[in-house]
Protein backbone atom coordinates (compact mmCIF):
# COMPACT_ATOMS: atom_id res chain seq x y z
CA UNK A 1 0.00 0.00 0.00
CA UNK A 2 2.98 2.42 0.98
CA UNK A 3 4.30 1.51 -2.33
CA UNK A 4 1.39 2.36 -4.60
CA UNK A 5 1.08 5.60 -2.37
CA UNK A 6 4.70 6.40 -3.48
CA UNK A 7 3.97 5.89 -7.14
CA UNK A 8 0.96 8.26 -7.25
CA UNK A 9 2.73 10.95 -5.65
CA UNK A 10 5.62 10.21 -8.18
CA UNK A 11 2.61 11.13 -11.22
CA UNK A 12 1.44 14.08 -9.67
CA UNK A 13 5.00 15.61 -8.78
CA UNK A 14 6.96 14.86 -12.03
CA UNK A 15 8.29 17.49 -13.69
CA UNK A 16 7.16 17.89 -17.22
CA UNK A 17 10.25 18.39 -18.27
CA UNK A 18 9.40 17.62 -22.30
CA UNK A 19 7.66 20.76 -22.75
CA UNK A 20 8.90 24.02 -23.51
CA UNK A 21 11.96 22.86 -22.49
CA UNK A 22 13.94 25.55 -24.57
CA UNK A 23 11.63 28.09 -23.03
CA UNK A 24 11.22 26.75 -19.33
CA UNK A 25 14.35 27.03 -17.03
CA UNK A 26 15.11 23.14 -16.12
CA UNK A 27 15.75 24.90 -12.65
CA UNK A 28 12.91 26.51 -10.25
CA UNK A 29 14.04 30.07 -10.03
CA UNK A 30 14.64 31.65 -6.72
CA UNK A 31 13.96 28.24 -5.07
CA UNK A 32 14.56 27.65 -1.56
CA UNK A 33 15.43 24.95 0.62
CA UNK A 34 12.89 22.39 2.15
CA UNK A 35 10.42 23.28 -0.95
CA UNK A 36 9.46 21.27 -4.08
CA UNK A 37 8.57 22.60 -7.13
CA UNK A 38 7.03 21.45 -10.22
CA UNK A 39 7.02 22.29 -13.77
CA UNK A 40 2.65 22.62 -14.24
CA UNK A 41 0.52 23.84 -17.00
CA UNK A 42 -1.17 26.87 -16.26
CA UNK A 43 -4.42 27.17 -18.61
CA UNK A 44 -4.94 30.05 -20.30
CA UNK A 45 -6.68 33.26 -18.36
CA UNK A 46 -9.87 34.26 -19.98
CA UNK A 47 -12.54 36.79 -18.13
CA UNK A 48 -15.93 37.64 -19.31
CA UNK A 49 -17.09 40.99 -21.13
CA UNK A 50 -20.37 42.35 -22.60
CA UNK A 51 -19.99 43.28 -26.23
CA UNK A 52 -22.82 45.16 -27.35
CA UNK A 53 -24.39 43.88 -30.55
CA UNK A 54 -26.42 45.34 -33.16
CA UNK A 55 -29.96 42.98 -33.39
CA UNK A 56 -32.13 45.29 -35.31
CA UNK A 57 -31.02 48.02 -37.73
CA UNK A 58 -32.14 51.96 -36.71
CA UNK A 59 -35.40 52.50 -39.20
CA UNK A 60 -38.39 54.90 -39.52
CA UNK A 61 -41.62 54.66 -38.50
CA UNK A 62 -44.03 56.39 -40.92
CA UNK A 63 -47.55 57.78 -39.94
CA UNK A 64 -50.54 58.87 -42.06
CA UNK A 65 -52.63 61.56 -41.12
CA UNK A 66 -55.75 60.82 -43.29
CA UNK A 67 -57.03 63.69 -45.66
CA UNK A 68 -59.46 65.50 -43.65
CA UNK A 69 -63.13 65.57 -45.82
CA UNK A 70 -66.36 67.93 -44.86
CA UNK A 71 -69.51 67.02 -45.97
CA UNK A 72 -71.20 69.92 -47.53
CA UNK A 73 -75.10 70.30 -49.26
CA UNK A 74 -74.63 71.48 -53.23
CA UNK A 75 -77.57 72.48 -55.44
CA UNK A 76 -77.38 71.33 -58.76
CA UNK A 77 -79.96 72.48 -61.66
CA UNK A 78 -82.37 69.43 -62.19
CA UNK A 79 -84.93 71.62 -64.70
CA UNK A 80 -83.78 74.92 -65.76
CA UNK A 81 -85.27 78.13 -65.41
CA UNK A 82 -87.32 79.02 -68.54
CA UNK A 83 -91.35 81.12 -69.74
CA UNK A 84 -93.94 80.05 -69.64
CA UNK A 85 -96.38 82.23 -72.41
CA UNK A 86 -99.80 82.77 -71.35
CA UNK A 87 -102.01 84.03 -74.10
CA UNK A 88 -104.66 86.69 -72.76
CA UNK A 89 -107.23 86.80 -75.91
CA UNK A 90 -108.53 89.80 -77.14
CA UNK A 91 -112.27 91.05 -75.33
CA UNK A 92 -114.94 92.35 -77.04
CA UNK A 93 -118.01 93.57 -76.63
CA UNK A 94 -121.51 94.09 -78.13
CA UNK A 95 -122.69 97.66 -78.77
CA UNK A 96 -125.79 98.72 -80.88
CA UNK A 97 -125.05 101.46 -83.59
CA UNK A 98 -127.65 103.39 -85.17
CA UNK A 99 -126.74 103.70 -88.70
CA UNK A 100 -128.91 106.44 -90.93
CA UNK A 101 -130.12 104.50 -93.70
CA UNK A 102 -131.84 107.56 -94.65
CA UNK A 103 -130.89 111.35 -93.56
CA UNK A 104 -133.28 113.66 -92.43
CA UNK A 105 -134.46 116.41 -94.53
CA UNK A 106 -136.56 119.90 -94.76
CA UNK A 107 -138.00 119.92 -97.61
CA UNK A 108 -140.81 122.20 -99.28
CA UNK A 109 -144.37 120.36 -100.53
CA UNK A 110 -146.58 121.56 -101.67
CA UNK A 111 -148.74 120.48 -98.84
CA UNK A 112 -148.64 119.00 -95.73
CA UNK A 113 -150.23 115.60 -96.99
CA UNK A 114 -148.10 112.87 -96.96
CA UNK A 115 -148.26 112.46 -100.14
CA UNK A 116 -147.25 116.48 -100.55
CA UNK A 117 -144.57 116.42 -103.22
CA UNK A 118 -141.25 118.96 -102.80
CA UNK A 119 -140.98 122.21 -104.42
CA UNK A 120 -137.48 123.74 -105.98
CA UNK A 121 -135.29 125.94 -104.69
CA UNK A 122 -135.64 128.22 -107.29
CA UNK A 123 -139.15 128.64 -106.21
CA UNK A 124 -137.81 129.40 -102.79
CA UNK A 125 -135.20 131.84 -103.89
CA UNK A 126 -138.38 133.30 -105.92
CA UNK A 127 -139.98 133.38 -103.22
CA UNK A 128 -137.40 134.71 -101.34
CA UNK A 129 -137.40 137.58 -103.66
CA UNK A 130 -140.91 138.53 -102.91
CA UNK A 131 -139.81 138.76 -99.34
CA UNK A 132 -140.73 135.85 -97.87
CA UNK A 133 -138.47 134.75 -95.19
CA UNK A 134 -138.14 130.93 -95.38
CA UNK A 135 -135.13 130.46 -93.55
CA UNK A 136 -137.37 131.86 -90.62
CA UNK A 137 -140.29 129.37 -91.23
CA UNK A 138 -141.49 126.45 -88.79
CA UNK A 139 -142.33 123.56 -90.10
CA UNK A 140 -145.34 122.85 -91.47
CA UNK A 141 -145.33 126.40 -93.34
CA UNK A 142 -147.06 126.10 -96.77
CA UNK A 143 -146.38 128.09 -100.02
CA UNK A 144 -147.35 126.83 -104.03
CA UNK A 145 -145.05 125.44 -106.14
CA UNK A 146 -144.03 123.28 -109.22
CA UNK A 147 -141.22 121.00 -108.64
CA UNK A 148 -139.49 118.46 -110.36
CA UNK A 149 -138.92 115.51 -107.13
CA UNK A 150 -135.57 114.51 -106.67
CA UNK A 151 -134.46 110.49 -107.78
CA UNK A 152 -132.77 108.26 -105.55
CA UNK A 153 -131.32 105.13 -105.87
CA UNK A 154 -130.69 102.35 -104.09
CA UNK A 155 -127.01 101.02 -102.89
CA UNK A 156 -125.69 98.29 -100.43
CA UNK A 157 -122.81 99.29 -98.26
CA UNK A 158 -120.14 96.96 -96.65
CA UNK A 159 -120.30 97.07 -93.40
CA UNK A 160 -117.76 96.20 -91.36
CA UNK A 161 -118.96 94.68 -88.16
CA UNK A 162 -115.94 93.43 -86.71
CA UNK A 163 -112.72 94.69 -87.44
CA UNK A 164 -109.65 91.91 -88.71
CA UNK A 165 -107.73 91.27 -85.38
CA UNK A 166 -104.71 88.88 -84.67
CA UNK A 167 -104.91 86.21 -82.80
CA UNK A 168 -101.57 84.61 -80.48
CA UNK A 169 -101.20 80.66 -79.83
CA UNK A 170 -98.42 80.44 -77.66
CA UNK A 171 -96.62 76.87 -78.56
CA UNK A 172 -94.94 76.15 -75.56
CA UNK A 173 -91.28 75.36 -74.63
CA UNK A 174 -89.86 71.29 -75.37
CA UNK A 175 -87.61 69.54 -72.95
CA UNK A 176 -85.78 66.28 -73.38
CA UNK A 177 -84.84 64.47 -70.02
CA UNK A 178 -81.03 63.42 -69.84
CA UNK A 179 -78.67 61.53 -67.06
CA UNK A 180 -76.03 64.20 -66.31
CA UNK A 181 -73.34 62.76 -63.98
CA UNK A 182 -72.43 64.61 -61.04
CA UNK A 183 -69.32 64.94 -59.64
CA UNK A 184 -70.60 64.07 -55.65
CA UNK A 185 -66.85 63.36 -54.20
CA UNK A 186 -63.89 64.76 -55.86
CA UNK A 187 -60.87 62.41 -57.20
CA UNK A 188 -58.53 62.48 -54.41
CA UNK A 189 -55.27 61.01 -53.79
CA UNK A 190 -54.59 58.45 -50.43
CA UNK A 191 -50.81 58.32 -49.01
CA UNK A 192 -50.70 54.34 -47.54
CA UNK A 193 -48.39 53.62 -45.39
CA UNK A 194 -46.60 50.76 -46.11
CA UNK A 195 -44.49 49.11 -43.45
CA UNK A 196 -41.33 47.87 -43.12
CA UNK A 197 -40.03 44.40 -43.94
CA UNK A 198 -37.77 42.54 -41.85
CA UNK A 199 -36.27 39.20 -42.12
CA UNK A 200 -33.74 37.14 -39.66
CA UNK A 201 -30.23 36.72 -40.82
CA UNK A 202 -27.89 34.43 -38.60
CA UNK A 203 -25.10 35.97 -37.68
CA UNK A 204 -21.90 34.51 -36.20
CA UNK A 205 -20.33 36.22 -32.89
CA UNK A 206 -16.51 35.34 -32.15
CA UNK A 207 -17.51 34.59 -27.97
CA UNK A 208 -13.48 33.17 -27.77
CA UNK A 209 -10.74 33.49 -29.49
CA UNK A 210 -8.62 30.52 -30.91
CA UNK A 211 -5.72 29.24 -28.16
CA UNK A 212 -3.52 26.51 -27.75
CA UNK A 213 -4.05 24.42 -24.56
CA UNK A 214 -1.71 22.06 -23.20
CA UNK A 215 -3.36 18.49 -22.85
CA UNK A 216 -1.96 15.11 -21.50
CA UNK A 217 -0.91 12.52 -24.30
CA UNK A 218 -0.03 8.79 -23.84
CA UNK A 219 2.97 7.72 -22.32
CA UNK A 220 5.36 6.76 -25.51
CA UNK A 221 8.08 5.03 -22.73
CA UNK A 222 9.18 4.12 -19.55
CA UNK A 223 11.06 6.41 -17.59
CA UNK A 224 13.86 5.84 -15.12
CA UNK A 225 13.17 4.79 -11.32
CA UNK A 226 9.76 3.04 -12.63
CA UNK A 227 7.98 6.25 -12.87
CA UNK A 228 5.26 7.10 -16.61
CA UNK A 229 5.81 10.89 -16.45
CA UNK A 230 3.45 12.36 -18.61
CA UNK A 231 3.59 13.73 -21.61
CA UNK A 232 1.81 17.15 -22.71
CA UNK A 233 0.68 18.14 -26.21
CA UNK A 234 0.35 21.69 -27.45
CA UNK A 235 -3.58 21.43 -28.97
CA UNK A 236 -4.90 23.86 -31.12
CA UNK A 237 -8.31 24.74 -30.01
CA UNK A 238 -10.78 26.69 -32.64
CA UNK A 239 -11.84 29.77 -31.64
CA UNK A 240 -15.92 29.68 -30.12
CA UNK A 241 -18.93 31.58 -31.96
CA UNK A 242 -22.18 32.17 -31.29
CA UNK A 243 -24.79 32.24 -33.48
CA UNK A 244 -27.16 34.82 -32.70
CA UNK A 245 -29.95 36.02 -34.83
CA UNK A 246 -30.51 39.29 -36.25
CA UNK A 247 -32.93 41.26 -37.50
CA UNK A 248 -32.55 43.17 -40.23
CA UNK A 249 -34.12 45.59 -42.79
CA UNK A 250 -34.87 43.97 -45.78
CA UNK A 251 -36.85 46.94 -46.95
CA UNK A 252 -37.55 50.39 -45.35
CA UNK A 253 -40.53 51.92 -44.50
CA UNK A 254 -41.92 53.82 -47.71
CA UNK A 255 -45.57 55.12 -48.47
CA UNK A 256 -47.50 54.66 -51.64
CA UNK A 257 -50.04 57.13 -52.94
CA UNK A 258 -53.43 55.76 -54.72
CA UNK A 259 -55.69 57.53 -56.64
CA UNK A 260 -59.34 57.26 -55.15
CA UNK A 261 -61.37 58.14 -58.13
CA UNK A 262 -64.05 60.83 -57.82
CA UNK A 263 -67.68 59.70 -56.92
CA UNK A 264 -69.97 60.32 -60.18
CA UNK A 265 -73.63 60.11 -59.20
CA UNK A 266 -76.26 60.29 -62.59
CA UNK A 267 -79.11 62.76 -62.06
CA UNK A 268 -82.37 62.95 -64.45
CA UNK A 269 -81.78 66.73 -65.82
CA UNK A 270 -84.03 68.42 -68.41
CA UNK A 271 -82.67 70.37 -71.01
CA UNK A 272 -84.10 73.09 -73.24
CA UNK A 273 -84.75 71.78 -76.67
CA UNK A 274 -86.83 74.89 -78.09
CA UNK A 275 -88.16 78.36 -76.22
CA UNK A 276 -91.76 78.67 -76.60
CA UNK A 277 -92.97 80.67 -79.74
CA UNK A 278 -95.38 83.09 -80.23
CA UNK A 279 -98.08 82.16 -83.44
CA UNK A 280 -99.91 84.28 -84.48
CA UNK A 281 -102.38 84.24 -87.18
CA UNK A 282 -105.12 86.78 -88.95
CA UNK A 283 -108.20 86.67 -88.39
CA UNK A 284 -110.27 88.49 -91.10
CA UNK A 285 -113.12 91.11 -90.44
CA UNK A 286 -116.63 90.51 -90.46
CA UNK A 287 -118.65 92.07 -93.26
CA UNK A 288 -122.46 92.84 -93.53
CA UNK A 289 -123.93 94.18 -96.98
CA UNK A 290 -127.04 96.95 -96.17
CA UNK A 291 -129.01 98.50 -98.58
CA UNK A 292 -129.61 102.72 -98.38
CA UNK A 293 -130.77 104.99 -100.26
CA UNK A 294 -128.56 107.73 -101.55
CA UNK A 295 -129.71 111.05 -103.95
CA UNK A 296 -129.18 109.69 -107.79
CA UNK A 297 -130.54 113.29 -109.25
CA UNK A 298 -131.58 116.02 -107.78
CA UNK A 299 -134.94 117.84 -107.84
CA UNK A 300 -135.38 120.71 -109.88
CA UNK A 301 -137.81 123.10 -109.80
CA UNK A 302 -139.61 125.89 -111.89
CA UNK A 303 -142.11 128.39 -111.74
CA UNK A 304 -145.04 128.37 -114.63
CA UNK A 305 -148.09 130.05 -114.06
CA UNK A 306 -150.94 127.76 -114.49
CA UNK A 307 -151.69 129.13 -118.18
CA UNK A 308 -148.13 127.55 -119.48
CA UNK A 309 -147.85 124.36 -117.33
CA UNK A 310 -145.26 122.59 -118.04
CA UNK A 311 -144.20 119.47 -119.85
CA UNK A 312 -143.69 115.77 -118.15
CA UNK A 313 -141.63 115.15 -116.50
CA UNK A 314 -142.45 118.35 -114.71
CA UNK A 315 -144.95 118.31 -112.07
CA UNK A 316 -147.47 121.01 -111.57
CA UNK A 317 -147.65 121.42 -107.75
CA UNK A 318 -150.46 123.93 -107.29
CA UNK A 319 -148.65 126.76 -106.54
CA UNK A 320 -148.48 125.49 -103.40
CA UNK A 321 -145.15 125.06 -101.15
CA UNK A 322 -145.50 123.61 -97.74
CA UNK A 323 -142.10 123.00 -95.35
CA UNK A 324 -141.94 119.61 -94.66
CA UNK A 325 -139.51 118.42 -91.99
CA UNK A 326 -139.01 114.56 -92.64
CA UNK A 327 -137.07 112.87 -89.50
CA UNK A 328 -133.77 110.52 -90.83
CA UNK A 329 -134.58 107.08 -90.91
CA UNK A 330 -132.02 105.08 -88.59
CA UNK A 331 -131.50 101.47 -88.15
CA UNK A 332 -130.04 99.28 -85.37
CA UNK A 333 -127.38 97.63 -86.07
CA UNK A 334 -125.62 95.14 -83.58
CA UNK A 335 -122.04 95.56 -84.18
CA UNK A 336 -118.63 93.40 -81.99
CA UNK A 337 -116.28 95.99 -81.46
CA UNK A 338 -112.65 95.48 -79.80
CA UNK A 339 -112.34 96.17 -75.94
CA UNK A 340 -109.02 95.20 -75.19
CA UNK A 341 -106.51 93.71 -77.66
CA UNK A 342 -105.34 90.25 -77.23
CA UNK A 343 -101.96 90.22 -75.14
CA UNK A 344 -99.37 87.91 -74.27
CA UNK A 345 -98.60 87.26 -70.72
CA UNK A 346 -95.03 85.87 -69.79
CA UNK A 347 -94.91 83.96 -66.76
CA UNK A 348 -91.11 82.97 -65.68
CA UNK A 349 -90.91 79.03 -64.15
CA UNK A 350 -88.37 78.74 -61.57
CA UNK A 351 -85.62 76.30 -61.93
CA UNK A 352 -85.87 73.23 -60.00
CA UNK A 353 -82.90 72.26 -57.82
CA UNK A 354 -82.02 69.10 -56.13
CA UNK A 355 -79.56 69.49 -53.16
CA UNK A 356 -77.04 66.60 -53.13
CA UNK A 357 -74.14 65.61 -50.34
CA UNK A 358 -70.79 65.90 -51.42
CA UNK A 359 -67.14 65.49 -50.03
CA UNK A 360 -65.38 68.78 -49.97
CA UNK A 361 -61.52 68.23 -49.51
CA UNK A 362 -60.21 70.19 -45.98
CA UNK A 363 -56.53 69.27 -46.13
CA UNK A 364 -54.15 66.73 -47.93
CA UNK A 365 -52.87 63.44 -46.56
CA UNK A 366 -49.94 64.20 -44.48
CA UNK A 367 -46.86 61.37 -44.06
CA UNK A 368 -44.75 61.82 -40.81
CA UNK A 369 -41.56 59.96 -40.35
CA UNK A 370 -40.35 59.21 -36.84
CA UNK A 371 -36.85 57.27 -36.50
CA UNK A 372 -36.54 54.15 -34.72
CA UNK A 373 -33.31 53.74 -32.98
CA UNK A 374 -31.45 50.44 -34.05
CA UNK A 375 -31.95 48.03 -31.11
CA UNK A 376 -29.12 46.47 -29.43
CA UNK A 377 -28.22 43.39 -26.99
CA UNK A 378 -25.58 42.37 -25.05
CA UNK A 379 -23.41 39.42 -25.51
CA UNK A 380 -21.33 37.81 -22.78
CA UNK A 381 -18.02 36.91 -24.66
CA UNK A 382 -14.36 35.54 -23.51
CA UNK A 383 -11.39 37.55 -23.53
CA UNK A 384 -7.98 36.28 -23.47
CA UNK A 385 -5.68 37.89 -20.80
CA UNK A 386 -2.89 35.11 -20.91
CA UNK A 387 -2.28 32.40 -22.68
CA UNK A 388 -1.57 29.27 -22.06
CA UNK A 389 2.25 28.84 -20.81
CA UNK A 390 3.98 25.62 -18.26
CA UNK A 391 6.31 26.90 -15.67
CA UNK A 392 7.16 26.20 -12.53
CA UNK A 393 5.32 26.17 -9.22
CA UNK A 394 5.58 25.62 -5.64
CA UNK A 395 3.99 22.10 -4.66
CA UNK A 396 3.86 20.14 -1.70
CA UNK A 397 6.23 17.84 -0.87
CA UNK A 398 6.02 14.08 -0.67
CA UNK A 399 7.55 15.30 3.28
CA UNK A 400 4.11 17.12 4.12
CA UNK A 401 1.45 15.26 2.00
CA UNK A 402 0.50 13.33 5.46
CA UNK A 403 -3.01 11.90 5.54
CA UNK A 404 -4.50 14.98 7.49
CA UNK A 405 -3.55 17.50 4.59
CA UNK A 406 -5.08 14.68 1.99
CA UNK A 407 -8.20 14.62 4.21
CA UNK A 408 -8.39 18.81 3.96
CA UNK A 409 -8.12 18.50 0.36
CA UNK A 410 -11.01 16.42 0.43
CA UNK A 411 -13.39 17.94 2.56
CA UNK A 412 -12.86 21.35 1.30
CA UNK A 413 -13.38 19.67 -2.61
CA UNK A 414 -16.49 18.14 -1.35
CA UNK A 415 -17.42 21.64 0.25
CA UNK A 416 -17.06 22.90 -3.31
CA UNK A 417 -19.04 20.21 -4.76
CA UNK A 418 -16.28 18.45 -6.13
CA UNK A 419 -17.15 15.06 -4.81
CA UNK A 420 -14.27 12.59 -3.83
CA UNK A 421 -16.30 10.35 -1.78
CA UNK A 422 -15.81 9.93 2.16
CA UNK A 423 -12.47 11.84 3.23
CA UNK A 424 -10.20 9.05 4.07
CA UNK A 425 -6.92 10.81 3.45
CA UNK A 426 -6.22 8.20 0.31
CA UNK A 427 -5.14 10.41 -2.90
CA UNK A 428 -6.76 8.04 -5.27
CA UNK A 429 -8.38 8.19 -8.61
CA UNK A 430 -11.82 10.16 -7.35
CA UNK A 431 -9.59 12.72 -5.35
CA UNK A 432 -7.07 13.31 -8.31
CA UNK A 433 -10.00 13.69 -10.71
CA UNK A 434 -12.08 15.93 -9.06
CA UNK A 435 -8.93 18.15 -7.57
CA UNK A 436 -8.06 18.05 -11.86
CA UNK A 437 -11.51 19.08 -12.22
CA UNK A 438 -11.42 22.12 -9.46
CA UNK A 439 -8.47 23.42 -11.15
CA UNK A 440 -9.74 23.78 -14.94
CA UNK A 441 -12.61 25.20 -13.45
CA UNK A 442 -11.07 27.99 -11.62
CA UNK A 443 -8.23 28.88 -14.29
CA UNK A 444 -5.51 27.58 -11.67
CA UNK A 445 -2.01 25.13 -13.12
CA UNK A 446 -2.93 21.67 -13.73
CA UNK A 447 0.19 18.78 -12.76
CA UNK A 448 0.14 19.12 -9.16
CA UNK A 449 -0.61 20.22 -5.56
CA UNK A 450 0.59 23.88 -6.08
CA UNK A 451 0.37 26.03 -2.90
CA UNK A 452 -1.98 28.39 -5.07
CA UNK A 453 -4.65 25.28 -5.27
CA UNK A 454 -4.27 25.23 -1.55
CA UNK A 455 -4.99 28.65 -1.25
CA UNK A 456 -8.24 28.94 -3.88
CA UNK A 457 -9.54 25.86 -1.36
CA UNK A 458 -8.38 27.89 1.93
CA UNK A 459 -6.19 24.89 3.49
CA UNK A 460 -3.20 26.54 5.88
CA UNK A 461 -0.85 24.03 6.44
Amino acid sequence: MKIKYSNLLVGLLLPLTTIYAAEVSLTPPNAKPGECYARVMSPAKYENVEEKVMVKEPTEEISIIPAQYETVEKQIVVVPESKKLIPVPAKYKEMIETIEVKPASRVWKTSLKKRALPVSQALLDAIKAQGVDLDKAVANTCYKEYFQPATYKVETEDLIVQNERNETEVIPATFETKEQEIEVIPPSKKVVQVPPQYEYVEEKVLIEEAKTVWKKGQNPAQKLSGATGEIMCLVKVPAKYKTIKKLVVKSPAKTEVQEIPADIKSVKVKHLVSAPKIKHTLIPAVHKTIEKQVPDTAASFMWTDAKTGADKPWRFTGHMICLVETPAVTKDVKKVVLDTPATVKEEVIPAVYKTVKVEKLVSEAKEIKKPIEAEYKMVEKRKKLASTHVGWKRILCQTNMTKDVIKKIQTALNEKSYHTGKPDGVLGRGTRNALERYQKDNALATGGITYETLGSLNIEL
